[in-house]
């Protein structure tokens, strides 16, 4: 037999020319105009649903950051309360529980309801005691002063507000603010609501508004006397280095205070708030899940319509040696390069504009003359969006995980179609 003769030469997978069919098949061209079309909607799908779930992710994940630090800037990670008898020895048990490794602050405070009235208005507030020092401690508190000073704190009747109670009650540093408190002397006739004025030394803004708007220092001896605590106090506020180990804490805490107490730690005071939030994440992830899917169903929907539009096509390149590899191979490369674009799009989208979504929201703002982001309805001043790596390559994995599936089953239906049923009804 003549060598010329032999056995022609298998191609290997994803040739060159697999790549040139596919190319063509994604080009518009009159007759497969209306397959050209829903590629381009699954195109701007995948990008679509990319692009805003990695926007929401970041959004809720800059919420729960930002929520965080406010809460905790403000509210310790474990919360040391008496058992048995009151906090009397509240210093001693601070001093031993600040000497603790990893503890930052360790701060008495005295807590209490009250009424802060001015003579332009009067609302709900929540007094404080604090000591000077741990106050100016409390970075969120002491970094944030707008008006005043809190130089002196201990040794006059001043306290420090939040600027919009400020605003609400019309003060400014160095006006008065009268506190009524409930709890006030007992005499013969009852306890008698506990009325005293006090100059506002301090106004600062955390940048929170639930706590901007409600929440009063004062020098922790004068809470004791406005609240008839004897000498004892409310709890003890501790303040860590790492909030996320917090269960590591509580066994030295415990041991360090050297009487019984009740530990309540930040997760436990705020799992309401926290669990919410996390549900509400879950779900958006969910939903905005199905936008993607949605395009990788239009891609399912444009390939088949392709596979069908191209019979004769396959039908000529099976009778020309092609592979049944080689068609899925085409119809796969098709498919998946609107996926792939498409993700690939849909990240850098949602990345801008994550890192620019403070301008972003000033300009539509701007634009729409509304306010987009109420700090009274959201907590929080500005719209912050916190990008975390991990969860952007998984929603990344998933939209290329699905727009690679959604491609087998119509390239699968091509490799599988008889050229001779395909050429005989052409």
């Amino acid at each position: 037999m003549d060598e010329t003769m032999s056995e022609p030469v298998r191609t290997l997978p994803f040739a060159p020319f697999e790549w040139l069919l596919s190319g063509r098949y994604l080009r518009a061209r009159r007759k497969e105009g209306f397959i050209s079309v829903i590629a381009g909607f699954s195109f701007l799908g995948i990008m679509l649903g990319v692009a805003t779930l990695i926007i929401v992710m970041a959004v809720m994940n800059g919420f729960r950051k930002e929520l965080l630090d406010k809460i905790l800037g403000l509210n310790g990670h474990l919360l040391v309360q008496p058992l048995e008898s009151p906090l009397t020895d509240w210093k001693d048990v601070a001093d031993r529980i600040s000497q603790v490794q990893g503890i930052r602050l360790a701060a008495p405070v005295v807590d209490g309801q009250g009424l802060g009235s001015s003579p332009f208005n009067a609302t709900g507030v929540f007094i404080r005691g604090i000591r000077a020092d741990d106050l100016n401690n409390l970075t969120s508190i002491s970094k944030n002063i707008k008006q005043g000073t809190l130089e002196g704190f201990d040794d006059g009747q001043g306290v420090a507000i939040g600027r919009r109670l400020a605003d609400q009650l019309s003060l400014h540093a160095g006006d008065s603010i009268t506190l009524v408190s409930p709890k006030g002397a007992v005499t013969a006739m009852g306890t008698t609501p506990r009325i005293k004025p006090y100059r506002v030394s301090a106004v600062f803004e955390i940048g929170m508004s639930e706590y901007d708007s409600s929440f009063v220092f004062m020098p922790l001896t004068e809470a004791q006397n406005y609240f008839n605590r004897n000498s004892d106090v409310t709890a003890i506020e501790v303040f860590t280095d790492n909030p996320d180990k917090i269960d590591g804490f509580r066994k030295s805490v415990t041991e360090a205070a050297g009487r019984p107490i009740f530990l309540v730690d930040w997760r436990q005071r705020n799992a309401t708030f926290f669990n919410a939030l996390q549900v509400e994440r879950n779900v958006m992830f969910l939903i905005l899940t199905m936008i993607v899917l949605v395009a990788a169903l239009n891609i399912v929907s444009g390939l088949i319509m392709l596979v069908k539009d191209k019979g004769s096509d396959i039908a000529i390149l099976r009778t020309m040696g092609a592979s049944q590899g080689s068609i899925m191979r085409i119809f796969l490369i098709t498919g998946a390069s609107i996926g792939v674009v498409g993700t690939l799009t849909g990240f850098l989208v949602g990345m801008v504009v994550c890192l620019n979504i403070e301008s972003i929201r000033e300009f539509l703002s701007w634009l729409t003359n509304t306010e987009l982001f109420s700090p009274e309805l959201y907590f929080l001043s500005k719209l912050p969006a916190e990008i975390d790596f991990g969860e952007t390559a998984a929603v990344v994995i998933m939209a290329l995980t699905l727009s690679f599936l959604a491609t087998l089953y119509p390239s699968w239906r091509a490799a599988r179609l008889d050229p001779v049923d395909a050429l005989r009804y052409e």
